[in-house]
């Protein structure tokens, strides 16, 4: 269902675009990249070739043995000239008005940048070289991972973002475990004194509630018909008499309340140290997919037969999505990290080889690549690749990676 629900969305986000958009959309084309089809000139060092008259510059993105970084290549008259003899400055305006101001240096028979070009290799090129004292420039965009939306757009395609920053991670651990009735929520009725069962209100499955009569008894010592009680509010569970039979001493009504129940986890030695009392636990229904929240109250000290520890962990129940009996999956925490930036996992995209998220500035949408540490079930950590305080996409972003996929952009080299 999810992925028919992305790839409606995929679709209306194509309709909505050329509606919404029209002209405007198109002019941002070069907010793509190179537009699909378009031609770029490369030298014989695979570099972009620039022409100014019978002045030439080869610039390409190096990256052998080293971070990115630019060389370049100046030619007169298709004549490499000494890199000594030209003065070259390339400034990339990256969105949001970040300037990467580069300086060149004669290495061999190029011209080497002073500063690595990280990632995204997304901005507007304006190149400065001068030869002889003849200026020559340039200017292009080299736009990747990169699109507008306008913002009604974005809002009626559900886009949501949130701001990088300092988060505290939750680390758990996986169990599984069986929901029994809380001691609070059970209750075993037998008779106070031995006799005759007279009549039964109540069957199995009946729900009852706190006072209500279950049965009668007459007494075999005094004759006298006494009644049978309900001391909590719950489902009879098990009746194990009938009209006309002496009580003895065993249960005749089981009572249970399914709205406080408890869930026994197995924890195994490996986990045993970890866990503590106290600690906060998410509990699953693995086959309804419903989740409630609690914490465990109690850590038995002796273990089972298969080498588990029962710690238990009380839950309310109230909509008794967690039945007595059925067995549940549970996340226990068992440290908490504060980390200085996240991202919600919600965010994530893959691009070329990174995992991204997507920056928000004004109404344009950009890659950032990743560098990920620690994680828990919601969050991140984010060791590089985005600065604290940048807003970015965190719900639906599968839709801003399909419109840049969709105006086929490239990584330019």
């Amino acid at each position: 269902m999810n992925t028919l629900i992305k790839l409606l969305s995929i679709v209306f986000l194509g309709i909505l675009l050329s509606a919404c958009s029209g002209s405007d959309n198109e002019s941002a084309s070069g907010s793509h990249g190179e537009m699909a089809g378009a031609e770029v000139e490369k030298g014989p060092r695979n570099g972009r070739m620039l022409h100014d008259g019978d002045f030439s510059l080869e610039l390409a993105i190096f990256e052998t043995g080293v971070p990115p970084e630019f060389r370049a290549w100046a030619t007169l008259d298709g004549k490499l000239l000494p890199p000594d003899d030209v003065k070259l400055n390339v400034k990339l305006i990256r969105l949001g008005g970040i300037v990467d101001d580069i300086n060149f240096a004669a290495k061999g028979d190029a011209l080497r940048g002073d500063m690595e070009i990280y990632e995204p290799h997304s901005f507007v090129v304006t190149i400065s070289a001068s030869y002889k004292g003849t200026e020559h420039k340039w200017q292009y965009d080299n736009f990747e991972g990169r699109t507008l939306i306008e913002p009604a757009v974005a809002k009626a395609l559900g886009i949501e973002t949130t701001l990088a920053g300092e988060k505290t991670l939750h680390e758990t651990i996986s169990v599984y475990g069986k929901v029994i009735p809380s001691a609070q929520g059970m209750s075993n009725l037998s008779a106070r004194f031995p006799g005759v069962i007279k009549s039964i209100a109540v069957d199995i499955g009946d729900p009852v509630s706190k006072g209500q009569v279950l049965a009668t008894i007459e007494s075999n010592e005094s004759l006298n018909v006494y009644r049978i009680k309900s001391p909590i509010n719950g489902v009879i569970t098990e009746r194990n008499v009938s009209v006309g039979e002496q009580t003895h001493s065993k249960t005749i009504f089981k009572v249970v309340d399914a709205s406080k129940v408890w869930v026994e986890l197995s924890l195994f030695p490996a986990d045993r140290q970890r866990v503590k009392n106290g600690a906060a636990v998410k509990v699953i229904n693995p086959v309804t997919g419903a989740a409630t929240t609690g914490h465990i109250v109690g850590i038995n000290v002796a273990t089972d037969a298969n080498q588990a520890v029962k710690a238990r962990v009380a839950i309310e129940n109230g909509s008794e999505n967690f039945i007595p009996g059925s067995f549940v999956k549970a996340q226990v925490e068992v440290a908490q990290h504060k980390v200085k930036l996240a991202v919600k996992k919600t965010g994530l995209q893959a691009f070329r080889d990174f995992t991204v998220v997507y920056a928000k500035v004004k109404d344009e949408y950009e890659v950032r690549m990743l560098e990920l540490g620690r994680e828990d079930e919601e969050w991140i950590e984010v060791l590089g690749g985005l600065n604290a305080g940048t807003r970015y996409v965190s719900e639906n972003s599968y839709v801003i990676k399909a419109d840049i996929e969709k105006s086929g952009a490239s990584h330019d080299h």
